[in-house]
């Protein structure tokens, strides 16, 4: 007879960045294929965003939660995706003000265990609920001093923009190292997406270091996607030779000065091949038409499209 399965409750309270929510949720996924239930918290606007990620809706539920407004922020941003990478601190702001939201909805759902990355004040919340935490990034795994050198050295230039961005202040009072350091160390445990194949030694280092279980989730790569193209893209492509579209895409997370953007789009002109590019409208602009180099639109007419969304 096989042995009862043990169902866990686990909530999940990712970065505002398009990047780490799906990252989580792809996570979800393969935890719910083992049974267990999640409780997804996402801003309320987002959700639509992400909803044809979720293949176990059964099991995982999406907890819609409003971002407050903090001066400087556009009104209504959610995630990154809405603001310019400047004023990514203000937004953090704005997450560390969802603590009392979250912490009601924790009491609510009483889950086994949260999962988070940037919410550094996640572990404090849910000890004095008792639940458990862990601090999962979805980057690489941190680095801490004792671990033997390696033979990768950084540039003196390299050392000075990681150790600005690491420094710089990131939410009211923190920088963003203090934040990945509090979760790490007050955490109940640790989780990493990486594979022990690749970073054992530096994992079995981690988890010494800090005393506490660490954990690898491999690279916990997205299912095949079953969605199909809106069929105003599918009419578009069917109109060229199979291979001979350029899709240009840099993620949600890529917002470029007017001046690299014009550069990208001469370029793809240039190229005299059909092209669909998808790009954040740069900083400064509303929409990507009003960015466009003068006559683009009319020149490109008919092979090429630059869309301001998604695709």
């Amino acid at each position: 007879m096989d042995e009862p399965h043990l169902q866990l409750h686990i909530a999940m309270y990712p970065w505002l960045a398009m990047g780490h929510i799906t990252a989580y949720l792809h996570l979800a996924n393969k935890l719910a294929k083992r049974r267990h239930r999640i409780s997804f918290f996402i801003p309320k606007r987002t959700q639509a965003k992400v909803e044809h990620f979720n293949l176990y809706p059964h099991l995982i539920i999406f907890i819609p939660i409003t971002i407050p407004h903090v001066d400087g922020l556009p009104l209504e941003a959610e995630t990154t995706f809405d603001i310019t990478l400047s004023i990514g601190t203000l937004l953090m702001t704005a997450m560390d003000r969802t603590q009392n939201d979250i912490q009601l909805l924790l009491l609510e759902l009483k889950p086994h265990i949260v999962f988070f990355d940037l919410a550094s004040w996640i572990p404090s919340l849910t000890r004095s609920l008792g639940i458990k935490s862990l601090h999962y990034i979805t980057l690489s795994l941190i680095f801490e001093y004792g671990f033997p050198d390696s033979s990768i050295k950084l540039q003196a230039h390299e050392v000075r923009v990681l150790v600005s961005f690491i420094k710089s202040e990131f939410g009211r009072g923190f920088s963003f190292y203090d934040r990945i350091s509090i979760g790490t160390r007050f955490a109940d445990a640790i989780g990493f997406r990486g594979c022990s194949e690749i970073e054992g030694p530096f994992a079995e280092f981690l988890q010494s270091f800090y005393g506490k279980p660490l954990l690898l989730s491999g690279p916990v790569l997205p299912e095949p996607s079953t969605t199909t193209l809106e069929p105003k893209w599918v009419e578009w492509l069917d109109g060229f030779k199979a291979g001979s579209v350029i899709y240009c895409a840099f993620g949600s997370e890529c917002r470029m000065v007017q001046d690299q953007f014009k550069e990208l789009l001469l370029g793809l002109e240039l190229t005299g091949f059909p092209f669909l590019a998808a790009l954040k409208a740069p900083i400064g602009f509303e929409s990507v038409e009003e960015a466009m180099p003068e006559g683009f639109k009319e020149r490109v007419h008919g092979r090429g499209i630059v869309h301001g969304g998604w695709v």
